[in-house]
């Protein structure tokens, strides 16, 4: 679906790309080939990761690595990154996306505009279960990652949260590739570093910890399952789409039962422990 990227005229302003990796050995070097010919410079700050992300990326000649803890809120790495970039424009990416050659010449075209707003939404096509979702709220899944330097920051508080804008924000038409969930092990892995997430969030909340919270996280995942498969069409995308719908809502209990876990055991959520 990408075909090679062409370079970017010299008139053109300049452009950094922002990313935060940990152990992305098998999505980095997909994501660099498709914007290294075009962006001015790439900041890519790295949670100490274990396997070859850093290896891979220093084969890229724009690279500028930042070596960092792996923190619980990953936005924190990514905001590091943003924060280092120098160009006009930032193009915040996360290591399993990429850009075709329809969205760099959109992009490029867009920066150029003296109409140019202070952010842009970026639809995605997001992978699971080996099909892109037309449906199930995961198209057009828009996010916010392209902006002007200094008017964008992330909030740091969410793992689902977008980028906060000064100023108005525009929208791109064509979209990103979001290869999220290769396997459905992967999909797994993430699922449960999210409620993980989720179930501090509860915590943090002071979120009833009794049966009736119970309850109340069994009514959340129904409306989750009937929001993802029923609402946003998830069954035009066949069994993927149920599949997807059915964990979107288990989330919700599952993070409940972590929750109570972690008020239990009166302990904090751990990378070690509760990551891997």
């Amino acid at each position: 679906m990408t075909s090679k990227p062409k370079s970017k005229p010299q008139s053109q302003p300049k452009l950094s790309l922002a990313i935060a990796t940990y152990n992305e050995e098998k999505n980095i070097s997909r994501c660099l080939k498709s914007v290294h010919a075009w962006v001015d410079e790439i900041i890519l700050v790295d949670g100490q990761s274990a396997d070859k992300t850093v290896n891979l990326a220093q084969k890229f000649s724009k690279v500028k690595i930042i070596s960092t803890t792996n923190k619980p809120i990953f936005h924190l790495n990514k905001q590091i990154a943003i924060d280092a970039c120098t160009k006009d424009w930032i193009l915040q990416l996360d290591a399993d996306e990429e850009i075709p050659a329809a969205l760099q010449k959109e992009i490029l075209e867009t920066i150029s505009s003296p109409q140019a707003v202070s952010g842009y939404w970026i639809p995605r096509r997001n992978l699971f279960l080996g099909t892109w979702l037309k449906k199930s709220g995961q198209y057009p899944d828009p996010v916010i990652r392209l902006f002007k330097r200094g008017q964008g920051s992330l909030p740091c508080l969410s793992v689902h949260e977008q980028i906060d804008i000064k100023g108005d924000i525009g929208t791109l038409k064509n979209p990103m590739l979001h290869y999220s969930s290769p396997s459905f092990t992967r999909y797994l892995a993430r699922w449960n570093r999210y409620n993980t997430l989720f179930a501090k969030e509860l915590m943090d909340q002071n979120f009833p910890l009794n049966f009736r919270g119970f309850l109340i996280s069994v009514f959340r995942a129904k409306l989750a399952f009937f929001v993802r498969f029923i609402r946003c069409k998830g069954f035009q995308d066949g069994f993927p789409g149920f599949v997807f719908a059915f964990f979107s809502g288990l989330d919700h209990i599952t993070a409940f039962i972590k929750y109570w876990e972690l008020n239990k055991q009166k302990r904090k959520t751990n990378l070690d422990q509760d990551w891997e």
